[in-house]
């Protein structure tokens, strides 16, 4: 795979696929991680006399433009962040798109509308997919895909444009997948894997993928119940698929095999709702009444897992131990936070409620080994799955 410094780039004009899908409220950005994240990259073009094309999509607009995912925020930040002036084209390959590019100088950025606003974007249709990458490539000279985040989706900016444009990948591409190339080829034992929150079923590929290669797994949060259910012990009316337990169990199953350790939470906190103030009780994994929902791990299990990280050389940790966002069931998870920060280990946090739950505790992120962007990305490449968006950078 060739990177950006293969690439002669001076004059020229960069088509560059980032990743900007921040999170929004009322219109503001929460958290401006990706943006950063970004900038190596973009500024390492700027200086070297590029003409940069910023493209990248915000939450999913189902093909039409939505003034509510407008990029204008993230140009805005990015603006801010540079130091110089980014503008937004009012469309992505129309003739807004085409006249801001065709004004762009050397050493300067523009950015193009959410590409999501238009159908091709997305499409399941090759053609359809094809004839907005023939549009998009027509607006650079060469490719540099950076967007980390968006390299499991088969869209037309991440995996059609490509096979347009003479093409290599971005600083921020090259780090995470540095990062998880050491999770999954001959990591430095003991591997500790932590695994919690939601999106249950794909972290259990994770652990499928994963469990010859790491030593011992723990799991909290919500990814902790179907394992628990499994195993005959009561978890109150905490969200629970049957498909998942099945699951959980053949994990379980091929742990006992390959002599890998999966560690439970062996007490818990209740209440009745994930709502601030409603009285909370910590009970063991035995005693969860039915009327109640498990919404962090208790004291009991946060030291066991803490005991566990401070033995390990590598550890990977994607998902919180409870509802961080309540201060009232963020224990668990600040608790195990303060572990990873304070090991000796190559640790890499994945997932952004993982990344905003250490923030919100007061970690930074220098703090670890590495922060990930990646999200689904991440998690599909440690399922062992192909990322069409590599793949289409490496051709």
């Amino acid at each position: 795979m060739r990177t950006i410094d293969d690439l002669n780039v001076a004059g020229r004009r960069v088509l560059l696929r980032a990743d900007l899908n921040v999170p929004l409220g009322a219109g503001r950005i929460e958290d401006d991680r990706r943006i950063v994240a970004s900038l190596p990259t973009l500024r390492t073009l700027l200086v070297r006399g590029a003409g940069v094309v910023v493209c990248a999509h915000l939450g999913r607009p189902k093909g039409a433009p939505d003034p509510w995912l407008s990029l204008a925020p993230v140009a805005a930040r990015l603006s801010e962040l540079l130091g110089c002036h980014v503008p937004l084209a009012a469309d992505t390959v129309g003739p807004a798109a085409r006249a801001a590019v065709a004004a762009l100088r050397p050493s300067e950025a523009v950015m193009l509308e959410n590409l999501r606003f238009n159908p091709g974007e997305t499409a399941a249709d090759s053609a359809q997919r094809g004839a907005f990458a023939d549009q998009l490539a027509a607006l650079g000279d060469v490719y540099v895909g950076d967007g980390f985040g968006a390299v499991h989706r088969r869209h037309a900016s991440v995996c059609d444009v490509p096979a347009r444009l003479p093409h290599a990948d971005g600083y921020l591409i090259q780090s995470e997948t540095a990062a998880l190339r050491r999770l999954t080829r001959h990591p430095e034992k003991p591997y500790v894997l932590m695994l919690g929150g939601a999106k249950v079923s794909d972290k259990l590929g994770v652990i499928e993928n994963l469990m010859g290669t790491a030593d011992r797994i723990m799991i909290g949060g919500a990814m902790a119940f179907p394992f628990l259910a499994a195993l005959g012990h009561p978890v109150g009316r905490s969200p629970l698929a049957s498909a998942d337990v099945s699951r959980a169990f053949h994990c379980l199953m091929l742990a006992d095999e390959a002599d890998v350790d999966i560690l439970l939470p062996i007490d818990t906190v209740v209440a009745p709702e994930p709502a601030a103030g409603v009285p909370r009780l910590t009970v063991s994994r035995d005693d969860v009444p039915v009327d109640q929902m498990c919404l962090d791990i208790g004291p009991e299990t946060a030291k066991h897992f803490a005991d566990g990280i401070a033995e390990a050389r590598t550890v990977f940790w994607n998902g919180p131990m409870g509802v961080f966002e309540l201060d009232a069931f963020a224990d668990g998870t600040r608790e195990v936070a303060h572990a990873v920060a304070g090991s000796g280990a190559f640790t890499v946090v994945g997932g952004g409620d993982t990344a905003a739950a250490v923030r919100e505790l007061g970690f930074t992120d220098e703090a670890f080994g590495h922060v990930s962007t990646g999200g689904g990305a991440s998690l599909e490449y440690l399922q062992g799955k192909t990322l069409p968006g590599l793949a289409a950078l490496e051709n």
